[in-house]
């Protein structure tokens, strides 16, 4: 089994900018009752990034991944990533753009020093909401599990790729699968990198950072992976990111 890619900000600048089709983030939803973590209701922002509502209750995808920690990570975490991300366009150009070219311009050393940290975990956060589902795993349909049986062999040789990847990267990041070239692959990025700013198209995402998993896991990430792969992901977000020439099948 080949080694996943790992993308590095060196690395995708080369390529051009893929557009993705990201489903709506903004479901309302109601949060768990019971927990003392932070909401998970949407929070008004000023500026291009908005924290979105979580896309199920705050307690949909226990026992893999408690209200607590998804309380935390969204109320905490990721609103913190959407408001600095905010402050540091106010009053520039950037504050008119969408944050998806916010954080292309930003990985080319447009703007703060700081922007595209900010931005980039933004925008990967609202895109792992979505890359989980209450009751998920299983296996892909349609054209997703034609390029994962064309491409893997197996949707177990893509979960055990997933996991691999996630925890095999050092330090802080992300695991992805990517379609790129043609074909399905998966790669990690460290830090707040993000293949948004290249040419791979990703179809979604597992958060690598320890506040993603523990206080559910402490240190055990590979078993907070495992969890994930085999009952959280949700395949239909991937496939609902299929760019156009990949719904044939890849051809």
């Amino acid at each position: 089994m080949d080694d996943p890619v790992r993308l590095t900000r060196r690395t995708v600048l080369a390529g051009a900018a893929a557009t993705v089709a990201v489903a709506s983030l903004t479901r309302e939803t109601s949060a768990a009752s019971g927990t003392r973590a932070p909401s998970a209701n949407a929070v008004s922002t000023a500026g291009p990034f908005v924290l979105p509502a979580l896309p199920y209750p705050a307690n949909a995808l226990e026992p893999q991944i408690s209200s607590r920690t998804l309380g935390f990570h969204h109320g905490k975490h990721h609103k913190a990533y959407v408001d600095n991300a905010n402050a540091l366009v106010a009053g520039t150009p950037l504050a008119a753009k969408a944050p998806e070219e916010i954080v292309r311009l930003a990985a080319r050393g447009e703007g703060p020093a700081d922007l595209f940290d900010n931005a980039a975990q933004a925008w990967n956060h609202s895109f792992y909401w979505r890359s989980m589902k209450p009751k998920g795993g299983g296996e892909p349909t349609g054209a997703l599990l034609e390029l994962v049986q064309r491409d893997f062999g197996s949707t177990d040789d893509l979960r055990k790729q997933l996991v691999q990847a996630g925890a095999s990267q050092f330090g802080s990041g992300w695991a992805w699968l990517v379609f790129d070239d043609g074909k399905l692959k998966v790669t990690k990025t460290p830090n707040a990198e993000t293949p948004l700013t290249g040419a791979a198209t990703p179809l979604l995402t597992v958060d690598v950072w320890e506040h993603a998993y523990y206080l559910d896991y402490q240190n055990r990430r590979k078993d907070y992976l495992q969890a994930w792969v085999e009952r959280v992901v949700d395949w239909e977000f991937a496939r609902a990111n299929l760019p156009a020439a990949a719904k044939g099948g890849g051809k």
